[in-house]
């Protein structure tokens, strides 16, 4: 096993840049085509879809896949499927128009479309457990429970201590990007151990994205909230400390696993 510390830079760069790509194939393949009456309601879902910046998520998917030999067709459709979930819960702000909402509804009914066909996976059981540990993470235990929570907390002005900012963390970013890093095994029918052990990574990586992604906007509302509970020294230390947590998680792994070291890194410094 390799265990020495690589330029994530090096290591990251192309890989990232190989996922977005795939990941761009494979929706533009698998949405569907404006055509119809609804022709302008897909337009919007492609939109919204397309425009996102996607290549560490499919990065993560296809990763935990290559440690099991995972074929990348039913990974593609897994990344296509986190993709509509997340322009999803981007589209459903007050703000905008019918148009725009409808896509957002359409999207997440997409995303569990693709998950729940037999080009995904042959197993009906392991789609099913698939589309249910999606909607877990996406839902109010999720990506948009922690949407909630963070405008709840701005509007009471409350709840910014470490814990409430890091389960606040784990809801909106880092449960999608654990569900990402156990699709190898799950698909793969791996061993608890193998899967926890993704799992667990993707956490604590998803973890260290998000306190990134704060401190890099310090004015935003979440910004405003880690710098005032932690300090950005603490905070710094606070996202290594999750990076270097991801890494051990690989211990079970051999050199295949090299890349996700090198993520759990590289997530310091990576802006979600």
């Amino acid at each position: 096993m390799s265990t020495e510390p690589q330029a994530p830079s090096a290591m990251i760069g192309p890989a990232l840049k190989e996922a977005a790509s795939f990941a761009e194939r494979t929706l533009s393949t698998l949405l569907p085509q404006p055509t119809g009456p609804q022709g302008a309601l897909i337009e919007a879902m492609r939109a919204a879809v397309l425009a996102q910046d996607r290549g560490l998520r499919a990065f993560f998917v296809l990763q935990s896949g290559r440690l099991f030999g995972v074929d990348r067709q039913p990974l593609g459709r897994v990344c296509a499927a986190v993709e509509c979930v997340i322009a999803a819960c981007g589209l459903g702000a007050p703000s905008v128009g019918p148009l725009t909402l409808l896509a957002g509804e359409a999207l997440m009914a997409e995303a569990f479309a693709l998950l729940g066909s037999a080009e995904a996976m042959a197993d009906p059981f392991l789609r099913a457990e698939a589309m249910a540990r999606l909607a877990q993470c996406a839902g109010h235990a999720g990506l948009l429970g922690g949407q909630c929570a963070e405008l709840v907390a701005g509007t009471l002005d409350a709840g910014h201590s470490l814990p409430q900012i890091s389960r606040r963390q784990r809801m909106r970013i880092a449960a999608l990007v654990g569900f990402c890093c156990e699709a190898g095994p799950l698909l793969a029918k791996a061993s608890p151990s193998a899967r926890h052990a993704l799992s667990a990574y993707g956490q604590d990586v998803g973890l260290a994205l998000a306190m990134a992604a704060d401190l890099a906007d310090p004015q935003s509302p979440t910004g405003q909230s880690v710098i005032a509970a932690l300090g950005l020294a603490r905070a710094e230390a606070h996202g290594t400390a999750l990076a270097e947590q991801a890494v051990h998680h690989l211990d079970l792994f051999d050199e295949k696993a090299d890349l996700l070291r090198a993520a759990a890194r590289f997530a310091v410094t990576a802006r979600e």
